[in-house]
């Protein structure tokens, strides 16, 4: 049997991820020629190879599988929140990226352009923020299919990365949350609080996780501390908090419409 073959660029692949574009060699595979098939394929459509009846069994799994199930159930809020976000990195190039990494950009920001990146050659943070990007920059651009294929990646790589910064926390926070993970996203904007208990982006990241999760108590507890140290906190040279400006500038807004609701 030959490579498995990329979904996305075609090229041969092997492990969990493609190593030309990063993209996730996922679902079930011809045992001729490596191409992926469908469900209900009888035939593979590369090399003519006859499915057996396991080989269908485990195209379904992959295909009914959690990691395949849409992931934009998220709410609208949150929705408009990673727009925002994802505008504000295209304007400005990204959020804190090393500049070690083989990634390329356009002067003065904008979309990557050039050959896909080797993610191997990639720290695990570079590698992570690197698909985070890739994330914010497909819901920005109305892309659900892209932002749903690599959502699960950039988690994962998050989670590889550890340990990680506040910054790198309040990303992996958000994806969490916009994924439904929120038991998770809780958690690990709990973490920030653990190194930082005023860090705004800790607070607002907590604060969310708890409303969705119905926990409006913990919410307010977690607005009402924003609206306390909101001055002292925005006026220290916190690099994430320039990073995330759309976030930081409203939300003392969102803490107080917040509570001024219950």
């Amino acid at each position: 049997m030959t490579a498995l073959v990329c979904p996305k660029c075609g090229k041969a692949a092997s492990g969990s991820f493609c190593q030309e574009c990063g993209a996730k060699v996922g679902g079930h595979f011809c045992q001729e020629c490596g191409a992926q098939i469908t469900a209900t394929a009888k035939y593979c459509n590369r090399c003519g190879n006859h499915i057996s009846v396991n080989e269908h069994r485990a195209a379904a799994s992959a295909t009914l599988g959690g990691t395949n199930l849409p992931w934009w159930i998220a709410g609208a809020a949150m929705f408009m929140l990673i727009v925002a976000l994802g505008t504000q990195m295209m304007q400005s190039g990204g959020p804190s990226i090393p500049t070690a990494s083989p990634i390329t950009s356009q002067p003065g920001g904008g979309a990557v352009t050039g050959m896909p990146p080797d993610l191997s050659t990639m720290t695990p943070v570079e590698a992570a923020n690197r698909l985070f990007n890739r994330v914010m920059a497909a819901v920005t651009a109305g892309d659900s299919t892209e932002a749903q294929q690599f959502m699960p990646m950039a988690i994962g790589a998050y989670e590889r990365a550890r340990p990680l910064d506040n910054d790198g926390l309040f990303h992996l926070s958000m994806l969490q949350r916009t994924a439904m993970q929120l038991e998770a996203a809780l958690e690990t904007a709990e973490e920030i609080l653990e190194d930082n208990s005023d860090h705004l982006l800790g607070l607002s990241a907590a604060a969310k996780a708890a409303a969705e999760l119905g926990r409006g108590d913990i919410a307010a507890a977690y607005y009402e501390r924003v609206l306390e140290v909101y001055e002292s906190q925005i006026e220290q040279d916190i690099a994430e908090y320039m990073d995330h400006t759309p976030i930081t500038d409203n939300l003392r807004t969102e803490a107080e419409a917040f509570l001024g609701g219950r």
